[in-house]
């Protein structure tokens, strides 16, 4: 299952790009609102995960924009947030400019989990959903370390053509 806010387009993607890559970090809390607003109010998780960035990239950027949408989704969804259980542990290339097969490959043994999530739903979070192979992968990771359940939610979904 996922949730998205909407498309990557125009004035959403101007402001995820903004949040991104510009450091307007206080996008965070009006972008996870449109974000919360999508989400069902009984939705089945235990717990909120956000796609982890590599400790370099972190390093670059400052701040996990996942992250940020993260915390304030738990704050509003009243779901304990987990920013350890899942982590990127090689610095991929970015996933920028690359097809389906190049993201997947990009990918592979990639995110790792820090400990057992026996049976746990999980909501994992991030900004932008384009092919889905960053949240497959994250999905992997977490369904292998035991989650019963992982739903997505992101900001917005790559354009259908």
């Amino acid at each position: 299952m996922v949730y998205a806010a909407g498309v990557y387009t125009g004035t959403l993607k101007q402001a995820l790009q903004r949040f991104k890559y510009a450091g307007v970090v206080d996008l965070d809390r009006p972008l996870a609102n449109l974000l919360h607003a999508v989400i069902p109010t009984d939705i089945d998780a235990e717990v909120i995960v956000p796609v982890p960035l590599h400790l370099s990239r972190l390093r670059a950027r400052g701040y996990n924009q996942a992250l940020l949408l993260a915390r304030v989704l738990a704050r509003e969804l009243l779901i304990p947030l987990d920013c350890a259980i899942l982590q990127r542990t090689v610095d991929s290339h970015t996933q920028q400019g690359l097809n389906a097969r190049q993201r997947l490959h990009n990918l592979r043994d990639v995110f790792i989990t820090t400990r057992g999530l026996a049976g746990a739903q999980v909501l994992l979070i991030d900004d932008v959903m384009t092919t889905g192979a960053t949240v497959a992968a994250c999905t992997r990771a977490l369904l292998d370390a035991g989650a019963s359940r992982v739903k997505i939610a992101v900001i917005a979904r790559a354009p259908r053509h």
